[in-house]
């Protein structure tokens, strides 16, 4: 590597950019503008939602809510209000992805997202910078998706993470566990986030301890417990599918012990990921379909969602089918994406052989049908991308998680409800967000195709409604113009924060 930079330390920096350390000094984005002090009226629309097909729709939005929504001829437009022509044009409520590790670049990320019209994330990283995000967000300061935030990862001892340079934090036994639930939620977290190798008396004591402070606990289901038993006790979204399958095996005991016997070796993820695959494998294909079944409808009779995060199994699967030459790349400093060929050798290619290969390209068929067989079982799926993980840019992985869930066998307006309407049961937020419904708020993406017919069409954005905030075709050119500027600034070294877990 150039300047002496050993490719340890690149992976090292790239994997903390993606949970949270700062890169560069970059100035933040520019607040809100307030929203119209009359009105805004989108007219002549085709509104698509989870409750159904509207044409010829009028959609009046006043401050930050929609007033009306009905048929052209019945919604009186106000004088003075800012019309915009939704003719030949489809609505569709603001998008959510739910599984996002945004780096602290704030020209960078909140502008992406929002030209997507991801207008709400679910941030998994546990990075301090992002509960100020939310707040300033909420406020009105700044222009970004709504926002709500992950504790530090609580993850076993010795943890996945550890000499990384990751905010986690280890919890060892049920009283670490308690008082680590006690001390995120105090410092103003909106949910508990569990990791992979926390132990079962570990988890359980997290699942009391969040039933009792009234706090959601979520996240990936350790390799120590059964995913069963991980929704019986409350864990309130399942997130990536890596532990469906053992659950679902015909030698589920077998397998258990082999994946318990993976050895931990601090800040050594990618030789953990390579011994963990032949158990995944051996999962995958000795599925019992009557174990599946009751599977699958204890998660939906418990009401886990699931968040399939099929971008990242992509990424971690056939990396070969990744675009290294992706244009938008121009959108990203070159420091942070400069670090994804490394994290892809250090972590997911570590081990890699022909075979292997053949093998995660099954896999990743599998997971595939798995998602299939999760939406028909009436699991609530949710659409999540682990943006912040190599190649997955921030907005536009969505778009791209919302066609490899229809590549899995959702029709386009399922794959929509897991970005709109299912998000929003999931965090309590119905009756502000999900649906284009009168006295919700005005989280709102206006296409120029319609995108029941074809799902690529959501890329097909004229203009972006953010908590009653019109950000028409030009404002959105200006943000990308302002996100191309920010990526070409000097950014200043990696530096990595004080690791929470020592507080």
């Amino acid at each position: 590597m150039r300047n002496g930079t050993s490719r340890r330390a690149l992976l090292k920096g790239g994997l903390a950019i993606g949970a949270g350390v700062v890169v560069g000094a970059c100035a933040p984005p520019a607040p809100a503008a307030p929203p119209p002090g009359g009105a805004t009226a989108i007219t002549g629309v085709t509104v698509v939602d989870a409750t159904g097909v509207r044409p010829g729709s009028t959609v009046l939005v006043v401050g930050e809510r929609i007033a009306r929504v009905g048929p052209a001829a019945e919604v009186a437009v106000p004088a003075g209000a800012t019309r915009v022509e939704g003719a030949g044009r489809f609505l569709i409520p603001g998008l959510v992805d739910a599984h996002v590790h945004s780096v602290p670049l704030e020209r960078t990320f909140p502008p992406l997202f929002l030209v997507n019209g991801v207008t709400t994330v679910r941030e998994m990283g546990g990075f301090p910078q992002a509960a100020q995000w939310r707040d300033r967000v909420a406020a009105g300061e700044a222009l970004g998706p709504r926002s709500v935030v992950s504790s530090t990862i609580l993850d076993g001892s010795p943890s996945l993470w550890e000499g990384i340079g990751v905010p986690f934090r280890s919890v060892a036994d049920a009283g670490q566990a308690r008082a680590a639930v006690r001390e995120e939620k105090a410092a103003g977290v909106d949910f508990i986030k569990t990791y992979t190798r926390l132990g079962r008396e570990a988890f359980a004591a997290i699942a009391d301890e969040s039933r009792r402070q009234g706090i959601p606990f979520l996240g990936h289901c350790p390799d120590l417990v059964p995913v069963t038993e991980a929704s019986d006790a409350g864990l309130a979204t399942l997130e990536h599918l890596w532990q469906l399958w053992y659950a679902t095996s015909r030698d589920e005991a077998r397998l258990r012990r082999a994946v318990a016997g993976v050895p931990i070796a601090g800040g050594e993820y990618g030789g953990w990921y390579a011994e963990m695959h032949a158990v995944e494998y051996a999962a995958a294909r000795s599925t019992d379909r009557s174990k599946a079944a009751d599977v699958y409808a204890r998660l939906a009779a418990n009401g886990t969602f699931v968040t399939p995060t099929l971008s990242v199994h992509r990424v971690a699967d056939v990396p070969a089918d990744l675009r290294r030459d992706d244009p938008r790349l121009a959108y990203l400093p070159p420091a942070y994406a400069q670090s994804w060929p490394v994290q892809l050798e250090q972590v997911y290619l570590q081990r890699r052989t022909p075979e292997t290969d053949a093998q995660r390209r099954e896999l990743f068929d599998r997971r595939h049908d798995l998602v299939a067989e999760l939406g028909a079982a009436g699991v609530p799926l949710l659409a999540g991308t682990d943006t912040g993980t190599a190649y997955l840019l921030p907005g536009f992985a969505l778009h791209e998680e919302l066609a490899l869930l229809v590549r899995a066998g959702l029709t386009p307006a399922e794959a929509l409800r897991a970005a709109t309407l299912e998000p929003a049961r999931h965090l309590g937020r119905e009756a502000d967000l999900g649906t284009v419904e009168e006295g919700k708020v005005a989280d709102l993406v206006l296409l120029d195709a319609d995108p029941l017919r074809d799902i690529a069409n959501t890329t097909r954005i004229d203009s972006v409604v953010a908590r009653g905030c019109l950000l028409d075709r030009a404002a959105r050119d200006r943000m990308l113009d302002d996100v191309l500027a920010a990526a070409q600034e000097p950014t200043a070294p990696v530096v990595a924060p004080a690791c929470p877990c020592h507080r």
